[in-house]
């Protein structure tokens, strides 16, 4: 065994021994929800956003307030509002008096300028408002008054929205969407979960999470990820996991040509492999595989898909299409030979 596999065997169970106490610790305050939990994790070591959906009493900002809790990061929360402006999120530029008396220029950095923003209920806001998170989270900086702030790694938006109330709402845009990495469904306890809750919350013993993961080592463990290997035919995969979200795709099956008018985008691609990636950690395997990307694929593209007038009318599910698209498509097929250049994405 050469000194490089040692280390990435250590690397790896590194890895894995802070996620089982991040586990732990979460799982003091949030009963079951593994998967929602996984999703979360997986958001922030891919340096990517979640946005929870879930009817109210979940749990949603209760698992992002406890997920804050056991890591060394700072944290903010901003309940969007109606009346909520931009600079209630980024800041304000204000005039001050020096020393010397004269008038200079500061800035207020808002509660954006954190390492975990919770955007609690961020469907109220106005389309301006949300508008006002898009360059934070696609380039983790804030532009004010003509300057450039840079936010500090890591940086997780995690939003939380309400599915059945849509009275005082504004919809997401596709481009505000397309942003977050992961749109995890937060489900409802089953009978064995809720005795659970009913035990912690309406009794006297009460866990209490700790802070168990640094900045530092969080820092380590995104770039850990981005080490992992992908073989061709795994990244391919994907990309005609994708591609077969449009309804003109090659591999694009009859439910996909029916009811869907656009597909995901080359950032729903990378996001599909950066999540196989750190599931494929979360296994202990230094290779991410076909299951892993299959794993993932409904949180990952599950926004990224706009129905059509029919699939709308029809009450189509984008998870029951992916789910129709994952049993479609060939785990391996001929890669085609394709002339042209090819188009990189940020």
């Amino acid at each position: 065994m050469t000194e490089t596999t040692t280390a990435v065997k250590e690397q790896v169970a590194t890895f894995r021994n802070h996620i089982e106490a991040l586990r732990t610790e979460i799982g003091k305050a949030i009963v079951g929800n593994r998967e929602v939990i996984d999703g979360v994790l997986i958001c922030l070591l891919a340096g990517g956003h979640a946005l929870l959906e879930g009817v109210p009493g979940l749990g949603k900002t209760m698992l992002v307030r406890t997920l804050a809790e056991t890591l060394s990061l700072t944290f903010s929360r901003v309940q969007f509002t109606p009346d909520l402006m931009p600079a209630d999120i980024v800041g304000t530029t204000v005039i001050n008096e020096n020393e010397a008396g004269g008038k200079v220029f500061d800035f207020r950095k808002g509660p954006v300028f954190a390492h975990i923003l919770l955007a609690d209920e961020i469907n109220r806001a106005t389309p301006k408002t949300q508008s006002a998170l898009l360059e934070a989270m696609a380039e983790q900086r804030v532009s004010v008054g003509g300057r450039t702030y840079p936010l500090e790694a890591p940086f997780i938006v995690l939003a939380t929205q309400n599915p059945l109330e849509q009275e005082g709402t504004y919809p997401l845009p596709e481009a505000q969407l397309d942003r977050f990495l992961f749109k995890l469904e937060v489900p409802f306890p089953n009978r064995e979960e809720l005795h659970e809750i009913l035990d912690r919350t309406t009794g006297i013993d009460v866990g209490t999470p700790q802070a168990v993961v640094d900045r530092a080592a969080i820092v380590q463990m995104q770039k850990l990820v981005r080490e992992v290997p992908v073989a061709r035919h795994v990244q391919d995969f994907a990309i005609r996991l994708v591609q077969a979200t449009h309804p003109d795709g090659p591999d694009a099956p009859k439910t996909v040509q029916r009811f869907v008018k656009f597909g995901a985008s080359p950032r729903g691609a990378q996001s599909v492999l950066l999540a196989a990636k750190i599931r494929a950690l979360f296994e202990g395997r230094f290779a991410a595989a076909v299951d892993d990307v299959k794993a993932v694929a409904l949180p990952a593209l599950r926004h990224r898909m706009i129905l059509n007038f029919e699939g709308e009318a029809e009450g189509i599910k984008t998870d029951a299409v992916l789910t129709e698209i994952l049993k479609s498509i060939p785990e391996t097929k001929a890669l085609a030979t394709a002339k042209g250049a090819a188009v990189g994405v940020s």
